[in-house]
């Protein structure tokens, strides 16, 4: 591998090095090589003839087509034909490198490229055009609603390759679409035992959430008996007999509960997964049955957790933290396995923490002692931080079980003799929470623990004990003034902590026994009130104003006494995870706990039956007879025969209604009607074409495209194998090139790619602000050509705001730019009052890095925000530049092979002359017109604003055999986008 990577690849043995590079290029990636370097030298086999080659060659390119985005977009072409291809290996891979190109010009192809592969003959296709529905709503979330409709066929397919592939596709674009599952949900049931590890983990994961939505809680008696008893514990005898009343008539009115024979379906076709060898799925399974079984169903889950957690150690910690949650609502299910909770010497510190949880939640009064003695084991372990959290486990055993309280509080007093610090502060930490319980009947405990405070260095340690003597001070009322003269003597040395419970200490036996400590607590406060700490002087401040009455007290002080010795509520020592089961098991919400970024909340049950109709699934006869004669058996098992033709019958009417109303809505109706009317001529025109004019007008205007490419009827000829007759062909075509027409004007419109293309002779505004989204501010921008004087580097982009409110608008600025590495911005001067009805023209600069990303910003009033971008179309980005003729041939002889970027033009109708061609090649790029001797051609020059590199266009004037718009740029990305913004203008 090191000795090919170094190899150049262009050399003789081309063929024999790319070949020996492509099967190594795994090991080198696994090894952290990075192998982007030879991307020009791979990409050049893109359209190599073997079989493996090509396979190996996408597989590199999936890897870099995000990073080498400019040399990717040139096998466009390529990848298009290898859509076609017969091999389904190669369709798939090279719908992965088209959908893995992230630039937003060819989303129109990835979608056409997706909804084609939804309807292939393949499974293993159809699943890759499933993976591929996310990666373009990432890119371009507008298309979601084309998207919904591949993601509702692709549902309905049967096959289980495609199943986890389009739900991952689903959770990702709509899971809120719940309408979406419901003809498929008993399909999915049946198929979930044959689809891929992975592809169950999905599909029992969301159907979780969806059995939420669309069944009764089977515990609900349960619960409402679990309601009624509290309510019954806690109610006077009056209440207690109206409560049995109504709850009688609840429960009269109430009919048993029967469970839903969809819910029970969901239950049996999961059940055999607990057996699965993957422990995500197991996890998925537990999960769905604690969410969603009958209390009395859910234990069967507890052996396949525990197998789990034995067999595979790298997910103990995941599987802990979901029997931790368990074990609180459903303890009863896991005291059979109660030893194999019990901790080992070589499990690490995270995983005897949570296994001391569960047992902890385990605890009850039959094995409260044999929990007991294991806890006494791990306190002689040599990790401390376990050792802490078993004294803690204890202190809560004996919080939640009353008959152990004084044997646990013995045994942790025995502690607080240990040599380690940390044992003997943790145990002050927890008698202390113990001790508030029942603080009359351990007095003695309290002293003991004051005698130790010498010995007991733990700042934690010490302001407990300080604490538990200055609260309980009535019952050591000889003890605690001693106590606070030793801690008087070393308040300056102590912690702040410490120092904050000896005041504590001092106000309150100052309240308690002023004889014996006002001239001690004068001391301590003297000492606090010079401190270096604010929250000490403060403190120290306030307790003196309040326990040491002066003429200028306040009320306050009257009420020392109470506010100090009040009683103060026990602890409450409970789980951490008391209150995670809100959260879905095994999500990562329920492991942080915490909402998780894309974390989607488990649904409440509902409160009355849904509909159970919805999930019916009526087939027709006449359908289903229909899609075998014409597609045979094979694609009716698939779906991708009689439906992709209804499908596309239905895209081809939504689109022409989407048009109508488009044509309604804009404002140049007429003369969409007028295009309608031309587009109807070209469409009778070309059924009299030959093939080659006829694939090379319905290419989409696209760089590096080839125009060779079969067209619609032909690829739909080759997939169905000559199934379909000429009528449905041709009735295709009419599709296809509605399709067409209909990008093209979203194009012209600004939807599709970069902007819009200028009108001849004029500047293109483009609106910034809306006047009813800006509250009555309009802002309209436009790119004015000129030299930005404070920086050549940077587009000028002159601004108008124009005010339709009845009010001044103040201080217009620019804040919080958000811009893409390398870009800059040079905001213009802030307006600092334009009156109503006004309009005010700024100039600004803009470093767009030769890129057509958007520089987004706020625009800023004294009252409001408001996000807005701008994005340049590719022309905007250059300046002209003044060339000879043989200049310009100098510079183009330079700029060729990789730097060149050729496409056959086919002129619009309106391009009857040289003048015409001239006129929109400058409205469409900001480039000077070169001399040339030769009636057949334009030339054209400029360079980029950024970073100067050298623009050369050729024009062709009139059609032919070798009419090439050829563009030679060094930046690949600069040249394809100016290709098919030229291309687009000329065409019309």
């Amino acid at each position: 591998a090191q000795v090919l990577f170094s190899v150049k690849l262009y050399t003789v043995h081309q063929y024999l090095n790319v070949t020996l590079f492509l099967y190594v290029f795994p090991q080198m990636i696994a090894r952290g090589k990075n192998a982007s370097d030879l991307f020009p030298a791979v990409v050049k086999n893109v359209a190599c003839k073997n079989i493996e080659v090509k396979k190996l060659v996408y597989v590199y390119l999936v890897r870099y087509a995000e990073e080498q985005q400019d040399l990717a977009l040139l096998s466009i072409s390529t990848f298009q034909r290898g859509l076609k291809d017969p091999n389904q290996l190669i369709r798939a891979s090279a719908l992965r490198v088209l959908s893995s190109i992230r630039v937003t010009i060819i989303v129109p192809i990835m979608m056409l490229a997706i909804k084609e592969a939804a309807s292939d003959m393949s499974p293993y296709v159809r699943k890759t055009a499933a993976h591929a529905i996310p990666k373009l709503h990432s890119l371009d979330p507008e298309q979601k609603d084309q998207l919904i409709e591949v993601i509702e066929k692709l549902l309905a397919d049967k096959t289980t390759l495609v199943a986890g592939s389009v739900v991952m596709a689903f959770e990702e674009v709509c899971p809120d679409r719940i309408d979406l599952i419901h003809k498929n949900y008993r399909k999915l049931c049946n198929l979930l035992i044959d689809v891929e590890e992975w592809g169950q983990v999905v599909i029992i994961n969301m159907l979780t959430r969806y059995a939420r939505t669309q069944f009764l809680n089977p515990n609900i008696n349960e619960s409402l008996l679990e309601e009624s008893s509290e309510k019954a514990f806690y109610a006077s005898d009056d209440e207690e007999d109206e409560d049995k009343k109504a709850e009688a008539a609840t429960l009269a009115k109430r009919k048993p509960y029967v469970m839903d024979p969809d819910h029970r379906l969901l239950l049996r076709n999961t059940k055999p997964l607990l057996q699965s060898r993957n422990a995500a799925v197991v996890m998925a399974v537990a999960q769905l049955y604690f969410h969603l079984a009958p209390k009395a169903e859910v234990g069967i889950i507890a052996k396949a957790l525990v197998r789990l957690m034995r067999s595979h150690s790298e997910v103990q910690y995941v599987v802990l933290q979901n029997v931790a949650t368990m074990t609180i609502k459903r303890r009863g299910m896991f005291e059979p396995y109660l030893k194999s909770f019990y901790i080992r010497s070589t499990d690490p510190t995270q995983i005897k923490i949570l296994k001391l949880e569960v047992l902890t939640n385990l605890a009850n009064e039959t094995n409260i002692s044999t929990i007991l003695r294991e806890f006494q084991t791990y306190i002689k372990s040599m990790d401390k931080d376990f050792v802490a959290a078993s004294i803690q486990a204890i202190g809560r055993c004996a919080t939640n079980i009353g008959e152990v309280r004084d044997t646990c509080l013995n045994g942790l007093v025995q502690l607080l003799s240990n040599r380690d610090e940390l044992v003997v502060a943790e145990s002050v930490v927890v008698i202390k929470k113990l001790l508030q319980m029942q603080p009359e009947q351990h007095s003695d405990i309290i002293k003991h623990m004051a005698k130790l405070i010498d010995n007991i260095q733990v700042p934690m340690a010490r302001a407990s004990i300080l604490w538990l003597i200055g609260e309980y001070c009535e019952h050591v009322p000889k003890i605690a003034p001693d106590v606070l003269r030793n801690m008087a003597k070393t308040f300056t040395n102590e912690e702040d902590i410490v120092k904050l419970q000896i005041i504590n200490l001092a106000a309150k036996l100052y309240l308690t026994n002023s004889k014996q400590t006002k001239l001690l607590t004068q001391y301590v406060l003297n000492l606090a009130k010079y401190d270096q700490n604010y929250d000490i002087r403060d403190r120290a401040r306030f307790i003196r104003q309040l326990i040491v009455p002066t003429d200028k007290s306040g009320a306050l002080s009257k009420y020392a006494k109470k506010l100090f010795l009040a009683l103060k509520p026990a602890p409450v020592l409970q789980s951490t995870f008391k209150d995670r089961d809100h959260f879905q098991l095994g999500s990562l919400s329920h492991l942080l706990n915490a909402k998780a970024a894309g974390y989607q909340e488990l649904p409440d049950w509902p409160e009355s039956v849904p509909d159970p109709s919805v999930r019916n699934v009526e087939v027709k006869d006449s359908v289903c007879a229909r899609r075998t004669v014409l597609t045979g058996p094979e694609e009716s098992d698939s779906g991708s025969g009689s439906e992709s033709a209804s499908a596309s019958d239905e895209s081809g009417s939504g689109s022409e209604s989407e048009e109508s109303r488009e044509e309604t809505e804009s404002e140049d109706e007429e003369e969409d009607e007028e295009k309608e009317k031309k587009r109807k001529k070209r469409l009778d025109k070309t059924k009299a074409k030959k093939p080659a004019e006829e694939s090379a007008e319905r290419c989409l205007v696209l760089p590096n495209v080839s125009c060779s490419a079969p067209s619609f009827p032909q690829r739909a000829e080759q997939w169905h194998r000559g199934q379909k007759t000429r009528q449905e062909g041709s009735e295709e075509s009419e599709k296809c090139l509605r399709i067409r027409e209909r990008i093209r004007k979203q194009r012209i419109r600004g939807r599709v790619g970069g902007g819009t293309i200028a009108p001849s002779g004029s500047i293109k505004m483009y609106e910034l602000l809306h006047r009813i989204t800006g509250e009555g501010l309009a802002v309209e921008y436009c790119f004015s050509r000129q030299p930005f004087s404070p920086d050549p580097n940077m587009v000028a982009v002159q601004i108008q705001f124009t005010n339709n409110t009845n009010s001044e608008t103040k201080n217009l600025h620019i804040e919080e730019p958000r811009l893409q590495s390398g870009m800059r911005i040079r905001e213009f001067t802030e307006i600092g009052l334009q009156p109503s009805g006004e309009s005010v023209t700024v100039v600004m600069g803009i470093d767009f890095c030769d890129s057509t990303q958007a520089a987004n910003f706020q625009l800023c009033t004294h009252t409001r925000k408001f996000f807005v971008s701008i994005q340049p179309p590719v022309g905007e980005l250059m300046t002209p530049v003044f060339l000879t003729e043989n200049d310009f041939k100098k510079e183009q002889g330079k700029l060729m092979g990789m730097n060149e970027i050729s496409e056959k033009l086919m002129l619009g109708e309106k391009c009857v002359n040289e003048h015409v061609i001239v006129e929109r090649v400058t409205a469409t790029a900001n480039l000077s017109r070169v001399p040339c001797g030769s009636e057949k051609e334009c030339r054209f020059a400029g360079k980029t604003v950024s970073s100067g590199c050298l623009v050369l266009v050729t024009v062709p004037t009139k059609e032919g055999g070798a009419a090439q718009l050829t563009v030679n740029c060094e930046k690949m990305l600069i040249g394809t986008l100016l290709v098919k913004d030229i291309m687009q203008a000329l065409s019309q």
